[in-house]
């Protein structure tokens, strides 16, 4: 076990004004917000620990991330970040204590050779011209023109402002005027506002335009998937031209690790709702979303004892769409879907694969400095086999390059997985356990090795603790369908609830919200945290809502708000 406040569980009331499903960061972040806005709140989460799956664990002295350890925008000045959590967290009070350790690359191991990533516009082109040649650089310079100003745009239109009804034309407001000028005032001038279709495009129309060089084009599919669990094809245009102009501006950029792993974000989050009054009880699954006779949700009913909480305003689910609309709907609304379409629509829309995981905690003796060992690596084994192949693309962390405390001393940890490109199929009809379990989970565990070996080539001689994680186990702990990393479409442009509901948290049934990577705008730490504001905002009224976005009563909690 740990130690925090997302560790800790509170005794529910009968009657709140909104209860959230699900203590992920996209529920969290929803639930601290509503609660600064004034709100009754409660959130049940099922697992024993709240996270989802950022959450954090410990065993025999190492401390682990779950999930994701690749973060920007947490070391920026209060009221300056464009990260959508340090928003939040900015917006209900709350700090990380221990702070952020600060870095500014990553090394790429690919077939080819090693890469450096260094947040800086001239080493990404040159690493691009060793590997490509000069006509790949010229091919890139093209791009990175034609996302001019398409960066700035999608800063210009900050999560703060959303909200899933009439009211944003009065919430966005404020937004116009950066939005023209970051589309108006770019290198291409007047020709810049042609770009306000692509903030509604996935990045393949873009590379479509302007790439043909089939290694650089395997590289921008691989800088998606990284971000997003989707090539450039289901990845927002406006997402990556954003992700690149932060990467390369001239200031210089820095990426950011909280000490105290992603588990420090998650208690931050957690002391932010009950900061203003909310709770959240944990070992509290859900059985059912209780809805009245006109089909509205009106509260939930545990499992435990079969306990109702009543919610006066409205049901939040940061259960993924699939495991909403399968395991917690009523009959009744099922029928209604079922008529309407909406099942078929949610059934229908693709997933990403799932997760395999190596987590061990091994001796550093001998190994290089923390500096030149560095925290994240990324190992591509064959560009062939496309980035969302099988156990072809693998995610390094060692935090403990900047957190030494995550160990013991001279200890180091390690999170290697594969994120979204391991087939739920291979893995669906295997008994947990079993010697056909067992066998596969010690081929994943030898392949996740096999990659950490790119950057320490005798970790199975140094390695004191090892757990290595499934499909079922992902499936287990994050309680997602399949194990699923989320929907396998670009969510700022599709709702998985129906096909007729816009992008956003909108679920079809009245006062059933959404939020978290199965709405918009999808996968990824800020995305979650965005989806908080959206339906956060969607709830509360517009008049509560424009008094965070002019600053009324709340700290300035955005570069861009």
């Amino acid at each position: 076990m740990g130690e925090g406040a997302g560790w800790e569980s509170d005794e529910l009331p009968d009657e709140v004004d909104v209860v959230v499903i699900g203590a992920g960061i996209g529920g969290l972040s929803c639930a601290a917000l509503l609660a600064r806005y004034g709100l009754s709140v409660a959130v049940v989460e099922a697992h024993y620990v709240a996270g989802g799956a950022a959450h954090g664990f410990v065993r025999d002295d190492f401390h682990f991330d779950a999930g994701p350890s690749y973060f920007l925008g947490l070391s920026s000045p209060p009221g300056e970040s464009i990260n959508g959590v340090r928003q939040v967290l900015d917006a209900v009070g709350e700090t990380l204590p221990n702070g952020v350790a600060i870095y500014n690359s990553l090394k790429m191991y690919f077939p080819e050779g090693e890469f450096e990533c260094v947040a800086n516009r001239e080493t990404y082109r040159d690493a691009i011209r060793r590997f490509a040649g000069d006509d790949a650089v010229d091919e890139w310079d093209a791009l990175e023109n034609a996302m001019s100003g398409l960066g700035d745009a999608a800063v210009a239109i900050p999560f703060a402002g959303m909200r899933g009804d009439a009211g944003v034309a009065l919430t966005m407001a404020k937004y116009v005027p950066p939005l023209v000028k970051a589309l108006g005032n770019g290198p291409r001038g007047a020709e810049g506002f042609e770009d306000a279709k692509y903030l509604r495009e996935n990045f393949a129309v873009l590379v479509d335009e302007h790439v043909t060089n089939k290694w650089l084009r395997s590289l921008l599919d691989l800088e998606c998937f990284v971000i997003s669990g989707l090539k450039a094809d289901a990845t927002s245009a406006a997402i990556m031209a954003f992700t690149y102009a932060e990467r390369h501006k001239e200031e210089g950029c820095v990426y950011d690790y909280p000490i105290g792993g992603s588990m420090a974000i998650i208690n931050a989050l957690a002391r932010g709702v009950r900061k203003h009054g909310g709770k959240l009880a944990l070992r509290s699954p859900v059985d059912q979303i209780v809805c009245d006779a006109s089909n509205a949700a009106v509260g939930v009913r545990l499992k435990k004892g079969g306990r109702v909480i009543k919610a006066r305003k409205a049901v939040v689910t940061n259960a993924s769409a699939w495991d909403t609309v399968s395991a917690l709907l009523p009959e009744s609304v099922k029928a209604k879907r079922t008529e309407s379409g909406d099942a078929n629509h949610t059934e229908q829309t693709p997933k990403c694969g799932s997760f395999v995981h190596l987590h061990v905690g091994f001796d550093g003796t001998g190994l290089p400095s923390n500096e030149s060992l560095g925290i994240h690596h990324l190992v591509v084994d064959d560009w062939r086999k496309g980035v969302d192949g099988k156990r072809n693309v693998f995610n390094i962390s060692i935090p403990t390059t900047l957190d030494p405390t995550a160990a013991p001393a001279g200890k180091h940890v390690a999170h290697v997985y594969g994120a979204a490109n391991e087939p739920w199929g291979d893995w669906a009809n295997v008994a947990y356990g079993s010697d056909e379990y067992e066998a596969m989970k010690k081929a994943a565990g030898d392949d996740l090795y096999r990659a950490l070996e790119k950057v320490i080539p005798d970790i199975r001689k140094r390695v004191e603790c090892e757990l290595v994680a499934t499909p079922l186990t992902q499936k287990r702990f994050v309680k997602k369908t399949e194990g699923t990393y989320g929907p396998g479409v670009d969510m700022t442009r599709f709702n998985v609830y129906g096909a007729e509901l816009p992008p956003g948290p909108a679920t079809g049934v009245t006062n059933l919200w959404a939020t978290g990577d199965s709405t918009y705008p999808g996968i990824g730490v800020p995305a979650a945290a965005g989806s908080g504001f959206f339906t956060a905002n969607s709830i509360v009224s517009v008049f509560k809502h424009l008094g965070m976005v002019y600053g009324v009563g709340y700290p300035k909690i955005g570069k861009n708000v």
